[in-house]
């Protein structure tokens, strides 16, 4: 098998892969003995942790074990004003661009000390940050939205996790149990162990990233699935159980189970249920790759700047 890193080296916006390549690129990146993952600082006694989308809910993993508020893009300036305790913001974002940039100067006006975990040596928010407080994690050449060496990297910074062995987990373990049967569904339900209810958004925004209206994504924990959410069932829906034996919630649909070890964390998670996403990708028509480049040229419209259709 070609290595994943190689195949991110090379691809062009006509070939772009799907995401369980950079997952497994990913990977092979951080068990690079030449990767160094910075230790994430916790300077704060009472932080405001933002970041928008996958970044947000990044941040929640981050900073599980810690006294902290969250907020995104549309909340931050809110919780900002309301809570005076707040001593400190750590902006998480790994462009540094886009949000971030208003976000950093709202916090330099609020007089609130700024600390960016970002994967961009150079990020547009850097005017509002002092240099030593720019937390720079390695990073592969990825499709814009992937970032998935993005956040993998700051979540394995965080639970120390053997990157090899995740690697080797999917390869031998996950990918003999993904069926070739992906083609024909049109929803998919995701179930996973209540521990790992931070996973459960950024499988959800990846649904959204790389499918939009075109198939449905519902990522749910065992616990939650419970409360109404199988009301109305359908033939065309797979659902996918991780570390979940004796579940079932369908009588109709499909059913897939994925077998975790038992001292999987954060990281394990979020790059099995990544690797599945991929395999879903590359069994369905290639909406992302038709789409990747028009939506582009519209963000950076929104944005005020060029965002490209690959990120390096």
């Amino acid at each position: 098998m070609e290595h994943a890193r190689a195949v991110l080296n090379s691809f062009t916006v006509a070939n772009i892969p799907d995401l369980d390549i950079a997952v497994l690129g990913a990977l092979e990146l951080f068990a690079d003995t030449e990767t160094v993952l910075p230790s994430i600082p916790r300077p704060f006694h009472d932080p405001l942790v933002v970041g928008s989308g996958n970044a947000y809910a990044a941040g929640t993993l981050l900073f599980e074990d810690a006294r902290t508020r969250f907020a995104d893009e549309s909340s931050f300036e809110e919780i900002l004003n309301n809570n005076s305790t707040i001593d400190g913001v750590v902006l998480i974002s790994a462009s540094g661009g886009k949000h971030a940039v208003e976000i950093a100067q709202i916090a330099k006006r609020a007089r609130k000390p700024i600390i960016l975990l970002t994967c961009t040596a150079d990020p547009r928010a850097a005017a509002s940050i002092e240099s030593d407080a720019i937390i720079v994690f390695p990073k592969n050449r990825e499709p814009y939205t992937y970032n998935t060496s993005t956040y993998l990297g700051m979540i394995l910074a965080h639970t120390a996790e053997d990157p090899d062995a995740i690697r080797t987990y999917l390869l031998n373990t996950v990918l003999p149990l993904i069926p070739n049967i992906f083609s024909a569904q049109s929803a998919f339900t995701f179930v996973l162990p209540t521990r790992f209810a931070r996973i459960a958004p950024m499988v959800r925004t990846k649904f959204d990233e790389l499918f939009g209206p075109k198939l449905v994504g519902r990522i749910f924990t065992e616990e939650e699935i419970k409360h109404a959410k199988t009301v109305v069932p359908s033939k065309s829906e797979c659902f996918v159980y991780f570390g979940l034996p004796d579940a079932k919630f369908t009588t109709v649909g499909s059913e897939v189970h994925i077998p975790l070890a038992h001292d999987f964390e954060s990281a394990a998670l979020m790059a099995i249920t990544y690797f599945v996403v991929g395999h879903i990708q590359k069994q369905q028509p290639p909406h992302f790759r038709k789409s990747i480049e028009a939506y582009t040229l519209r963000a950076s419209d929104m944005f005020g700047y060029s965002i490209e259709p690959i990120v390096t």
